[in-house]
């Protein structure tokens, strides 16, 4: 069965980009966030609270699927983000922000719950850092077509992630500050890696 290894922090704050460096130093297996390809992402970003719901189901499920097929992998997966980020981040913002009312919100909490009591924890979080501006610059200048979390909801996602990843206590965390430019560098990537195997 392969490990499992979630790449979580707000937006911006450099996931995508640890994943990419980590996955051209060694061979992992991936999951990544599919924000185009996924069927309620455009629909959302018009009217976010008609499709917060398709879209929070529809990432959930597709998190456990994806966690699924990478236990089935002979390989290391790492996911950028996954089905716990995506509960404890962006489920709850979109709560807070009113475009899921409390009843839809409890339904989210059943299935992930229901979802990650099936799958068992990570093995690893890897916890990115940096101060709410630093994320804010990076998430402006990332220049994705499709963007659901604004610049204003950055501040209140980095709180979520940071009051849930208070609360871990059953699977090995990793902090990673990415503040400063050589966050990702080859230096860093090798004493990353190091960690990650002595955790095991």
């Amino acid at each position: 069965m392969g490990k499992i290894i979630a790449v979580i922090g707000a937006s911006g704050v450099g996931k995508t980009t640890l994943v990419s460096a980590l996955c051209a130093t060694a061979p992992f297996a991936v999951g990544l966030e599919q924000h185009a390809e996924r069927p309620f992402q455009a629909l959302m970003a018009a009217d976010h609270r008609r499709y917060a719901l398709a879209n929070q189901v529809d990432y959930l499920l597709l998190r456990a699927e994806q966690e699924r097929a990478l236990r089935a992998a002979s390989t290391t997966g790492l996911v950028d983000g996954g089905l716990d980020l995506d509960f404890h981040g962006f489920t709850r913002l979109f709560h807070a922000r009113g475009y899921l009312n409390d009843a839809e919100f409890a339904l989210c909490k059943r299935l992930y719950d229901n979802l990650r009591a099936l799958l068992g924890p990570p093995d690893l979080f890897l916890y990115l850092t940096a101060p709410v501006a630093v994320i804010e610059a990076r998430h402006a200048g990332r220049g994705r077509a499709l963007e659901i979390a604004t610049l204003d909801d950055l501040a209140l996602l980095d709180d979520f992630v940071a009051e849930w990843m208070r609360l871990v206590t059953d699977t090995p965390v990793i902090s990673i500050d990415t503040t400063a430019g050589d966050a990702f560098s080859a230096a860093h990537l090798d004493r990353l890696l190091a960690r990650i195997e002595a955790i095991g």
